[in-house]
């Protein structure tokens, strides 16, 4: 089994195991869309980015099509994969607005505004109900359409497939489908309201520094003056 070091802890995964399967062994929360357990990793969304490598020679991954190999080094929190992430995150925002899952991820990731204009497209193209349909009930009767900017779920044609089976598994996997607690007509595109912080450490620190990290419950160590913790002597810095 290839040994492994994810935000500094040593594990030997499994062989045909991935990054995100190994982070999950160890407690480590990496948000996903696209990915479902169950269904075939695709990749898509690029939410579960994580960085791999040292220095200048590391870069992003998604972890959940990425294989564990040995002496593998694995960073989920660092300044560079926030960042990735806040920007998805923004992005998805800007076409499915009104779905509560991104609002719990944009209040996680402390998005406060949205640089884009909303086209509320209600999908996001993570793939999921595609997925579900041709692997799980055998029926293929969705699927990509189109190229770039006019890529679209729908059925052959745009019309009923025979192979549908009403069965609503599409809707059950879709990720956005709920609509936002305010409703259509929120005040602001961004609600920021609800979901738990996400790791706070990286700002102050470009990485996780203690336990509470991987476990999704980290509260930047602070003085009551609110200004940040003295870093420490020795700071690993990802480059970026």
């Amino acid at each position: 089994m290839p040994l492994i070091t994810i935000d500094g802890l040593e594990l030997d995964a499994q062989r045909s195991s991935t990054v995100l399967d190994a982070a999950r062994y160890l407690g480590v929360e990496i948000p996903t869309l696209c990915h479902m357990d169950g269904l075939t990793p695709w990749g898509g969304c690029r939410l579960c980015v994580v960085e791999v490598g040292a220095g200048n020679r590391s870069r992003l991954v998604t972890s959940c099509t990425y294989p564990v190999e040995e002496g593998l080094k694995v960073r989920t929190n660092s300044q560079w994969v926030i960042k990735t992430r806040r920007m998805i995150v923004e992005l998805m925002l800007g076409a499915c607005s009104g779905s509560k899952e991104l609002q719990d991820l944009a209040a996680k990731y402390r998005v406060e505004s949205m640089r884009f204009k909303p086209r509320h497209d209600d999908c996001i193209l993570c793939g999921r109900c595609v997925r579900m349909c041709a692997e799980q009930m055998m029926g293929a009767a969705i699927g990509f359409v189109g190229r770039g900017q006019n890529l679209k779920i729908d059925a052959p044609f745009s019309k009923p497939s025979p192979a549908c089976r009403r069965c609503g598994g599409c809707m059950f996997v879709c990720p956005v489908c709920n609509l936002r607690c305010q409703g259509p007509d929120a005040p602001n595109e961004v609600c920021g309201r609800c979901g738990n912080m996400a790791p706070t450490c990286s700002d102050v620190f470009d990485d996780y520094m203690c336990y509470m990290g991987s476990a999704g419950n980290c509260g930047t160590c602070v003085r009551q003056d609110k200004k940040p913790a003295v870093a420490p002597e020795k700071v690993v810095s990802g480059g970026k």
